[in-house]
């Protein structure tokens, strides 16, 4: 989720905000999207870039900060990839057509739908969101001005052809953005935050301004959730096309299993039915952390009932398995089945008093 909302704070793009005040008279919604465009540096120049990358990026929150080589690019015509590939990393997340999300450990590729897909195609623009709004089947929406910093600000509410929403804010003297809002988790599970994103350190690449910087804090308390900085901003770079797909790799038997039983994960009963077999064919092998990952990333698609299916099993077949119990409190929860949840997490400690991911979880249960 982390990547994700650097995803948002880079290009600016933001959901429903709080109520603004009525519209004034001036400049509509269109006038203001050219006038913005033209400040950082006009349509031409705009189109002119093929590609950017994104590097040396510090990410931080609290209790967190990261070595400054974060990696991010994107290409035409909305291809898009978070990390490195030649410099094998433990993960790396992208969309070329399809999200995807690849893991090092265990070496899986899956394909991501639902609010992970959106968070990956609503950013893969090159150009940002305004520029051609109309052919990308937008609509935009001027709702009046809103005080940014102290400061008034024009508020522009941006529908995309799916019906996700962007509010960004841009200042009445430089039409420059100085600000997002959007609602989102911050972790997989995490409860939806309303946050507003702030930009700063503007600079010049191929002609067209960027910020370098940006800062996201709650709304509701004002707490700094994360910043980023971008160290180097590159236009038209030469970019492998095949670094925005997942990587090839020949797999095991055992991440084969995964992938087949993540993909599988509208279908139940399918998905049980390749848990089976591959148990009845491979006796020996210990497939508990296999289910756990394949029901983890199913419960994240919002596949439930299927990720509690699985898990279930999983439990049943390793009935001394701490992570099992976890992993079925954690679908539980999830489901809101909470004191079926907190029942596993008991279970959970009872294995491994040391479980600290089942004593958190069952420490914020509702009680």
């Amino acid at each position: 989720m982390i990547l994700k909302r650097i995803f948002a704070a880079l290009l600016a793009i933001g959901l429903a905000a709080a109520p603004s005040a009525a519209q004034p008279a001036g400049p509509d919604a269109d006038t203001i999207i050219a006038r913005h465009i033209e400040a950082r540096g006009g349509a031409a120049a705009l189109r002119a870039i093929r590609s950017l990358a994104f590097t040396q990026g510090r990410y931080s929150e609290p209790g967190y900060e990261s070595d400054g080589k974060a990696e991010m690019r994107l290409m035409r015509p909305y291809h898009k990839l978070v990390g490195n590939p030649s410099l094998n990393p433990d993960f790396l997340e992208g969309y070329d057509g399809e999200a995807w999300e690849w893991f090092k450990d265990p070496g899986i590729a899956i394909r991501t739908t639902g609010a992970a897909s959106e968070a990956a195609r609503h950013y893969a623009d090159v150009e940002g969101p305004f520029l051609d709004y109309r052919a990308k089947g937008s609509t935009v929406e001027l709702l009046g001005t809103e005080a940014i910093g102290g400061k008034p600000a024009y508020k522009v509410r941006l529908t995309m052809m799916d019906g996700y929403t962007t509010d960004s804010f841009f200042d009445p003297k430089t039409y420059m953005l100085v600000a997002s809002r959007h609602t989102a988790a911050v972790h997989a599970f995490g409860a939806p935050v309303s946050s507003q994103t702030r930009f700063a350190d503007f600079r010049k690449v191929a002609g067209v301004l960027f910020p370098f910087r940006s800062e996201e804090v709650e709304i509701a308390t004002g707490k700094v959730l994360n910043a980023m900085q971008w160290g180097r901003i590159e236009a038209n770079a030469a970019i492998p096309a095949a670094w925005f797909s997942p990587p090839e790799f020949t797999r095991t038997p055992m991440q084969t299993f995964i992938e087949q039983l993540y993909r599988q994960r509208s279908d139940p009963k399918a998905m049980l039915w390749t848990y089976h077999a591959f148990r009845r064919a491979n006796p020996d092998v210990d497939t508990q952390d296999a289910a756990q990952v394949a029901g983890f990333q199913s419960l994240k698609m919002g596949a439930v009932d299927s990720a509690i299916a699985l898990l279930e099993r999983n439990a049943k077949d390793n009935p001394k398995g701490a992570n099992a119990a976890f992993g079925l409190g954690r679908a539980y929860a999830q489901a809101g089945r909470v004191a079926e949840a907190r029942a596993e997490f008991q279970r959970a400690l009872a294995l491994d008093a040391k479980h600290e991911r089942a004593a958190k979880a069952l420490a914020d249960l509702p009680k």
